[in-house]
């Protein structure tokens, strides 16, 4: 079978018959998305809307995006996310930049933004200070910052090729003079990134995936999303735990909340570490509504 685009004519590679094979194809392969990912390559290459494209069945694309398809699709074939390919993915309603630097937004993660908006908004008035920790994409800082007027934010991460691509998504929705990025480790800001009296919220979605499950992911996360991003250090998945547990306080309020993801097997090994290293009350469990389990724990300083 001949690849999309090329030249063989026994019938014309028009919108409709580039869609049917190249679903066909990625079925074959495994590639995240199916048809999906077929049409949004296919908007991508000629440059309109996935929309659009049901109107356009009949239409040939030009030779010049029947190769900037092909090469999509070669690369999806590959296993390359078709969030990379495309250069953006969208999150909780908004659309974010990412690049292979960055960690590929998850819905999972929408539950840790629900409940930091749903937190700020019990006290409008307020002003709450907070720290995003290992923002990447930027994806949870801004989005908390879009829907709570009332929320300022630090946005660190350890890498700054991430920084450079959340610094992008705050300038790309209007959110410079409320979301700032800081290269940090988690507890080790610089003196002026950290609110007098500490933050009123440190909210992170950290590496959690252990050496045993990342072996076992597939290829499009294996492969080419940021390890570091992935992989907690030390391989356990659960080291970034117990070091909020202990560095935490330092920068939190007298009356904190920390919130972090957990992957859907580890609350309670997790909020296990939160009771050994002793300052901590846990308040509940969070997920998403399509989410059959809990993925955001909450704890306050107690």
């Amino acid at each position: 079978m001949s690849t999309p685009g090329t030249s063989e004519r026994q019938a014309p590679w028009t919108v409709g018959r580039l869609l049917e094979w190249t679903t066909r194809w990625f079925q074959d392969r495994g590639v995240e998305g199916g048809r999906l990912a077929a049409e949004l390559l296919l908007a991508r290459a000629m440059g309109c809307k996935k929309i659009e494209l049901y109107t356009r069945y009949e239409q040939e694309p030009t030779d010049e995006q029947r190769a900037t398809f092909r090469e999509l699709v070669r690369q999806a074939g590959e296993h390359t996310p078709i969030a990379y390919l495309l250069g953006y993915r969208e999150f909780f309603s908004l659309e974010f930049k990412v690049t292979p630097a960055v960690l590929i937004p998850r819905p999972e993660t929408e539950a840790l933004v629900e409940r930091v908006i749903g937190i700020c908004r019990q006290e409008p008035d307020r002003t709450w200070r907070i720290l995003d920790v290992g923002t990447g994409s930027g994806c949870i800082a801004v989005a908390v910052a879009k829907y709570a007027k009332n929320a300022q934010l630090v946005a660190s991460d350890v890498s700054e090729e991430a920084l450079a691509v959340a610094a992008e998504n705050i300038q790309k929705h209007q959110l410079a003079e409320r979301v700032r990025t800081v290269h940090a480790d988690l507890a080790d800001l610089p003196a002026d990134a950290i609110p007098e009296g500490g933050f009123d919220l440190v909210v992170s979605n950290p590496p959690y995936i252990s050496e045993k499950v990342f072996a076992e992911l597939p290829p499009n996360v294996r492969n080419h999303e940021p390890r570091s991003a992935l992989v907690g250090p030390n391989g356990d998945g659960l080291v970034m735990y117990r070091r909020f547990a202990a560095e935490a306080p330092a920068i939190l309020s007298a009356t904190g909340r920390l919130l972090v993801e957990v992957a859907h097997d580890q609350p309670e090994a997790a909020k296990a570490i939160f009771a050994e290293a002793g300052g901590w009350t846990f308040v509940a469990a969070h997920r998403d509504r399509t989410d059959p389990f809990d993925r955001v724990l909450e704890f306050v300083r107690s």
